[in-house]
């Protein structure tokens, strides 16, 4: 069966190409007449209403798919929890999040660490403990601590994240800074690999005044990047059930731009999308 191959952006708003450049934030029903998926990082600040999510759910098709973040408490942002107090909190998201669990409408929870999550004994023990707190459902992780990526670590974590059905995520950006990590693209959950491309600013990256936000992702992927990341996509082997490429890069307006130039270049049809509204028939 050949693999899947989806896109999407972090949060649906952000995207004014997809509704001729006005300057308004995108509806997710507009986003969803041109992506299958979408990240939604909402529930790293505070877990939503079920109503929220039910109302989001209304909006999209019913095959449209949703990437959770994991909630700031869940991934050890917030130091010195008490573990009962975590195991609590998992409980919590897994019961606000049920609506897009019965829809069967949950890609994954994504779970981006801190970059103080390292391969110590303790946190690689978390890993398991995530594993054991949320059952059976989709996880991914992307690690931000270089210890995982060394010689001889990077082998077992592969094997650590195969044997816990996680989706190890690889990232890009800028390499050879501190606290980055390598781009690695691997299978390790044969139903779901997946890719975060951040851009690469480096200077953006580096800088931690207070418009680190807005410049860390400042960046737009040329067409030669792009096709690299096609190349690594084709020659992966084993292929998973699917590909998900999520775009990052949207403080310039870059993300949808970059996803609809790599859909373009791959020869990928989205199928099940939201029907068109009539103004938006032409646009591409």
């Amino acid at each position: 069966m050949a693999t899947k191959i989806t896109m999407g952006m972090t949060t649906w708003t952000e995207h004014p190409v997809l509704i001729h450049n006005e300057q308004r934030p995108v509806t997710l029903n507009e986003y969803a007449q041109y992506f299958p998926t979408v990240e939604v990082d909402t529930f790293f600040y505070a877990l939503p209403q079920m109503s929220t999510i039910q109302n989001w759910l209304s909006m999209v098709p019913e095959s449209f798919q949703f990437i959770i973040k994991a909630n700031q408490g869940m991934t050890l942002h917030r130091r010195g929890q008490e573990k009962g107090e975590v195991e609590q909190l998992f409980a919590q998201y897994r019961k606000t999040i049920s609506p897009l669990i019965a829809s069967g409408q949950l890609k994954t929870i994504l779970f981006q660490f801190p970059p103080y999550f390292d391969s110590s004994v303790a946190d690689i023990e978390y890993l398991r403990m995530v594993r054991s707190w949320l059952g059976d459902l989709p996880v991914a992780v992307e690690l931000r601590n270089n210890s995982w990526y060394r010689p001889g670590v990077i082998d077992s974590l592969i094997g650590y994240c195969r044997d816990l059905d996680f989706t190890l995520v690889a990232a890009d950006e800028p390499h050879d800074q501190v606290t980055t990590v390598p781009f690695k693209l691997v299978t390790t959950n044969p139903n779901l690999v997946m890719l975060r491309l951040h851009g690469r600013n480096k200077q953006g990256w580096a800088n931690q005044d207070k418009s680190w936000r807005k410049t860390r992702t400042l960046y737009k992927y040329s067409h030669d990047e792009l096709a690299s990341f096609m190349q690594a996509i084709n020659h992966l082997q084993p292929q998973p059930n699917e590909v998900c490429i999520i775009f990052n890069n949207n403080s310039g307006g870059d993300a949808a731009p970059n996803a609809l130039e790599l859909q373009k270049m791959m020869g990928i049809n989205f199928t099940g999308l939201a029907p068109r509204s009539p103004e938006q028939l032409d646009l591409f």
